[in-house]
């Protein structure tokens, strides 16, 4: 189901009515980050360094040579590193909150007409569940931040920690139009795993030239066919299956 839905996810993107929603939301997050690096990049990188420069782990890299000219600049280093996701995670966010409910719309339409809506997620629920999603993802990059320096912590923990975010933000979002709140709870306790898949192939492809720009949207598209394929599926189940008795 995991490659089914991305592959369909890919299907969808390419259809024009999505080719705005890819666009505006990666410019305004893009000009954003841009705007914040200006102002604040050098204060930002001098504290990072004043911060790492305390720990341990600094004091062991810096007595490795080959990482020396690394650890001496690691402010510089880790900002450049976190600067492209930091503006898809932003992108993810505006998504989340304004442009999923379009394409929730769209794909729907197109290939889950009979998918009776339930609607049990509100606009408020999107809005606190990208909050939280993005002040948990904060908490972990700080907590974690130097072991990304550590092969082959990174570019693993990275991955792993923004797949994570992406189903934490698209899940929710994907479900609340059409699942009640039982059946949320019930996909997404069933589904944890295969879930955070979709979210860490999707931050596979933000790594990808190009196609990285995009990810956000086809991140989207991929969590609304794998949910809304996983709901039918629940749906489908007899009658004294769960799925029945959360509706």
């Amino acid at each position: 189901m995991i490659l089914q839905a991305l592959a369909r996810a890919f299907v969808s993107l390419l259809h024009p009515r999505m080719l705005l929603l890819m666009i505006w939301p990666v410019l305004v997050a893009l000009a954003l980050w841009l705007a914040l690096a200006v102002a604040f990049w050098a204060q930002t990188a001098a504290a990072i360094q004043a911060l790492l420069e305390r720990s341990d782990l600094y004091q062991w890299v810096m007595g490795i040579w080959p990482l020396m000219m690394i650890a001496a600049h690691v402010g510089w280093v880790l900002l450049a590193l976190l600067f492209m996701p930091l503006v898809l995670v932003t992108a993810v966010v505006i998504i989340g909150v304004f442009s999923m409910p379009i394409m929730v719309n769209h794909v729907a339409g197109r290939d889950y007409p009979q998918l009776a809506r339930k609607r049990g997620g509100t606009a408020a629920g999107s809005i606190w569940n990208s909050a939280a999603a993005l002040l948990w993802l904060a908490v972990l990059v700080v907590l974690t931040l130097p072991l990304w320096l550590i092969p082959p912590l990174w570019p693993l923990l990275p991955l792993a920690l923004f797949g994570w975010f992406n189903q934490r933000v698209f899940r929710y979002d994907a479900l609340a139009e059409h699942a009640s709140a039982g059946e949320m709870r019930e996909i997404v306790g069933r589904d944890r795993w295969p879930l955070l898949g979709v979210g860490i192939a999707v931050s596979l492809a933000a790594w990808v030239p190009v196609l990285g720009l995009f990810a956000p949207v086809y991140g989207g598209l991929a969590f609304i066919h794998y949910a809304l394929a996983r709901l039918a599926a629940l749906r489908s189940e007899p009658l004294e299956g769960s799925a029945r008795r959360v509706a």
